[in-house]
């Protein structure tokens, strides 16, 4: 089971980015997938989550990327993307991707690392000003 993300850079403010999360080992359309950041010296951040696919398809984003970020999977590709708009130099991180298919009780548990059982390396995000 492995989680590839890719497509970080170096970009300008207001530029924009897209992000993919590959899996392989897994049928990635049984798993949820959130998108986190980490910045220097700072805590792993929620960013966006995507639903299971068997179960609909629901989104839901951190309010500091609502409107400017947007989630979406290509299940017969077996990838979830980040498509990053807009973008700003407080948008400088590492990037992770993380996948898990238990079941929570908590309606917010996909905000909480702790949640998810695979992750990926993580992709670097420069903006520049």
């Amino acid at each position: 089971v492995q989680l590839q993300a890719s497509g970080g850079g170096l970009v300008q403010a207001g530029g924009s980015l897209r992000l993919s999360c590959a899996a392989s080992g897994f049928t990635f359309s049984h798993y949820d997938v959130g998108w986190f950041r980490q910045a220097p010296g700072k805590e792993r951040e929620f960013l966006a989550h995507i639903s299971r696919s068997w179960s609909g398809i629901s989104t839901y984003y951190a309010d500091s990327v609502k409107g400017r970020f947007t989630i979406s999977r290509d299940n017969a590709k077996n990838t979830v993307y980040l498509q990053m708009n807009s973008l700003e130099p407080e948008d400088t991180a590492v990037y992770y991707c993380a996948a898990d298919r238990d079941l929570h009780l908590d309606n917010n548990w996909y905000r909480n690392t702790n949640n998810y059982n695979y992750w990926g390396q993580g992709t670097q995000v420069t903006v520049s000003s």
